[in-house]
């Protein structure tokens, strides 16, 4: 699989080390203010840019006929524009707030037991998350992912940074050290407490994910989620 890399900092590093890995090759690596692009070469295109470039670079894939997984934060609010061109030229996109398969499983594991705790008023959720001191946006956009999970299986309306107002879920950020991410959900009584956690080892499982989703949307139309991936949809 030929495949375009746009964004070439510590994550599309790892990722041209796993595709090579995997018997892929990564045939160009666009970064910031690109003149040319080949997008005929590309069999998939894998976007870990800056959130300015991203949706440039997701919707000129699009127009050029070439699938994208995109893991890049900080966009989000011109998303559905970029499904709309998807549509429009019968392209293929996976997007995720993390790619890896831990994670994801995670998500699943979040959204039910947000569903068997929605009944249970004596119990209040809240949320922390713990990144390297590197990372810019606060809270992850994985920590938003498991704060929406919760929001449409309970009672909760929205979250908020280090807020405990009624219907509110609380999300603490930590930034420290070079963690690559550790997310837990904790459901509090008077009498116990109930946590779920995933801690991140490395980075390598977020690159991984990513080649995964890249070798499964290949020759697929339409928009999907790593649920579609795992099989978990």
């Amino acid at each position: 699989m030929k495949i375009g890399l746009f964004g070439y900092g510590k994550m599309g590093k790892m990722i041209e080390r796993i595709t090579q890995e995997r018997g892929h090759s990564i045939i160009a690596k666009i970064d910031a203010d690109a003149q040319y692009i080949d997008y005929a070469a590309m069999d998939v295109a894998i976007d870990f840019s800056m959130p300015d470039a991203a949706y440039n670079n997701i919707t000129g894939c699009f127009k050029n006929g070439v699938p994208v997984i995109s893991g890049t934060t900080g966009w989000l609010d011109r998303y559905s524009e970029a499904v709309a061109i998807c549509e429009k030229h019968q392209g293929a996109f996976i997007y995720a707030s993390n790619f890896s398969l831990g994670v994801n499983l995670f998500f699943e594991l979040n959204a039910q037991l947000a569903k068997m705790m929605a009944g249970l008023k004596e119990y209040n959720v809240s949320m922390e998350e713990i990144h390297h001191t590197q990372k810019l946006d606060a809270p992850s956009g994985t920590a938003i992912t498991l704060a929406e999970g919760i929001i449409q299986n309970s009672d909760y309306e929205k979250w908020a940074l280090d807020n405990a107002d009624e219907g509110t879920i609380p999300i603490t950020s930590i930034r420290e050290g070079s963690v690559p991410g550790t997310h837990s959900i904790t459901y509090e009584s008077a009498v116990d407490k109930i946590e779920i956690k995933h801690e991140a080892f490395n980075r390598e499982g977020f690159a991984l994910g990513a080649v995964i989703a890249a070798e499964w949307l290949r020759g697929k139309t339409g928009v999907f989620t790593m649920k579609d991936v795992l099989n978990l949809s």
